[in-house]
């Protein structure tokens, strides 16, 4: 069934579930900076609203709008900053 996550005294929320691909999660953050490690490669869709994103290795934040995705891969950590309410999708492979 669904598993829901929460995150950051509340501020990232998301349900887990099980794509044809595998699992994922969809969810949303509140207005913030957040730092997130993988264990898996993850896929990471906007959906709605707007992350700025620095990956491993880099020094620079990305904006990444509604419709853009980014890829980290697994052992890694990566931070975002979320420009008011975000919603998003993750796929972990």
């Amino acid at each position: 069934m669904f598993k829901t996550n929460e995150y950051f005294d509340g501020k990232v929320k998301s349900i887990a579930f099980e794509t044809a691909t595998g699992p994922a999660t969809i969810g949303v953050m509140a207005a913030g900076d957040y730092e997130f490690a993988t264990a898996t490669k993850e896929i990471m869709s906007v959906t709605s609203g707007k992350l700025e994103v620095k990956l491993p290795g880099s020094t620079e934040w990305v904006t990444n709008n509604a419709g853009d995705e980014f890829i980290v891969e697994k052992d890694l950590s990566f931070s975002v900053r979320a420009i008011g309410q975000t919603a998003y999708l993750c796929l972990y492979l």
